[in-house]
């Protein structure tokens, strides 16, 4: 028999709050972490806004020396599995270690520092690189450095699914697990992208939102008004462990995990099927993972970028998957307040699904003012909802094509 897998930990380091507490609290305030980008002069670019993470400071989490050497999505790795590990008072020793993974999700990974680097080849010559670039730009040393910080000595993977890869690192977390091959995984997704090239790269596919002048409501998934995604950063750790592992250490257990799903497309390098197919069937192998019917789901965390086609395919898949029952569930995009981590968006989706099980709270999706055609269903809108949340579903679409749904439950004996 498969082994059951729940959730013993969380951490979050994102726009909206550094801790899971912090962060939660602003979600259900509604509370928007987007303003204007200060990582650089942005004043000459199409879209001068972001959801940078505020009041980071990395000597937080490691010693003052590392943090230098390290990318900021590193950073953010480190400081959320902290966070994590502490929150399921998990040990981590030489009898266990090699029992204990790490597998994270990151889209574009150190890009800030190959811009950098370029640039002082350029102006400055080739003597001017540092040997930390290649470590500091790879996207392997988020579960790289978060083995050495912890000493976690299992499974040790980086997925780069674009939008889709912190996802993918829980759902292949959660069936190692339940395989055998770890009793524990460390896993999420990170990103930290609010950089010129990241910028002008969706600027120039007309993928981000320009309502430069009001940053808080830029972010506006299902709206008929939506000009565009708004980039993110931060990132989203769970400790997922096998229910006997967790039981015999007395973890706290917060959710479990149920099923599992990905899919690919076949469509086109950008836009999503106009039917939802790749979505449709993603969500279906999710809730046939899970053995659970499609009205057993009480709330969709959804991909939900605030770009017209995104929305528009997504709402049309959830209702070819849920008939009826589409229209009794309830669906938020909390992107309209962290903006789209990319690579991150995964680990932060999953952690606030996790909560919304635990706490029985769904988040809302801001900045729903004027229904857009077709997106019709209840979107929780502007403000938090208390209800009873049984079963939750997250989806995290990416570029290529590449799908993930993730499905957790109320734990039971």
């Amino acid at each position: 028999m498969q082994r059951r897998v729940v959730v013993t930990g969380m951490g979050l380091v994102t726009p909206v709050g550094i801790g899971v507490e912090d962060s939660w609290t602003a979600l259900c305030a509604g509370k928007s972490g987007i303003s204007e980008i200060t990582r650089f002069d942005a004043s000459k670019y199409l879209t001068r806004i972001a959801g940078e993470v505020k009041d980071f400071n990395a000597e937080d989490f490691m010693p003052k020396k590392e943090a230098r050497r390290n990318e900021l999505f590193i950073s953010y790795a480190i400081a959320a599995t902290r966070m994590a590990v502490e929150n399921a008072r998990l040990e981590i020793n030489s009898s266990n270690a090699d029992r204990i993974g790490v597998v994270t999700g990151c889209g574009l990974g150190g890009l800030g520092i190959m811009e950098t680097t370029i640039l002082n080849i350029a102006t400055k010559g080739p003597k001017r690189v540092s040997p930390f670039f290649i470590p500091m730009m790879i996207g392997n040393m988020a579960p790289g450095m978060i083995s050495i910080h912890f000493g976690a000595k299992g499974p040790n993977l980086s997925l780069a699914t674009a939008c889709a890869a912190g996802a993918h690192a829980v759902g292949d977390s959660f069936k190692m697990i339940q395989h055998g091959m770890a009793d524990a995984m460390i896993t999420g997704g990170t990103e930290a992208v609010v950089s010129k090239t990241a910028v002008v790269g969706f600027n120039a596919m007309k993928a981000l939102s320009t309502r430069n002048d009001e940053p808080e409501r830029a972010s506006r998934p299902f709206d008929r008004d939506r000009d565009g995604f708004v980039i993110g950063e931060g990132c989203g750790i769970l400790i997922l462990e096998a229910l006997d592992h967790a039981l015999e250490r007395g973890a706290p257990i917060q959710a479990e995990m149920a099923g599992f799903g990905l899919t690919g497309d076949g469509y086109h390098i950008t836009s999503p099927c106009p039917d939802g197919d790749g979505a449709v069937r993603c969500m279906q192998a999710a809730l046939d993972d899970a053995g659970l019917a499609p009205d057993k789901v009480d709330y969709i965390n959804a991909h939900g970028t605030s770009t017209e086609l995104n929305d528009l395919y997504e709402s049309r898949a959830v209702k070819t998957v849920f008939k009826d029952h589409a229209y009794k569930l309830a669906i938020s995009s909390t992107k309209s307040m962290t903006g789209h981590l990319l690579g991150g968006a995964g680990g932060i989706e999953t952690v606030f699904s996790a909560l919304s099980v635990s706490r029985d709270v769904i988040p809302p999706t801001i900045n729903y003012e004027n229904p857009a055609d077709e997106c019709d269903l209840d979107y929780v809108p502007n403000t938090a909802r208390k209800t009873k949340v049984n079963v939750a579903m997250t989806n995290s679409f990416g570029f290529g094509g590449t799908n993930a749904t993730l499905l957790l439950k109320k734990y039971t004996d």
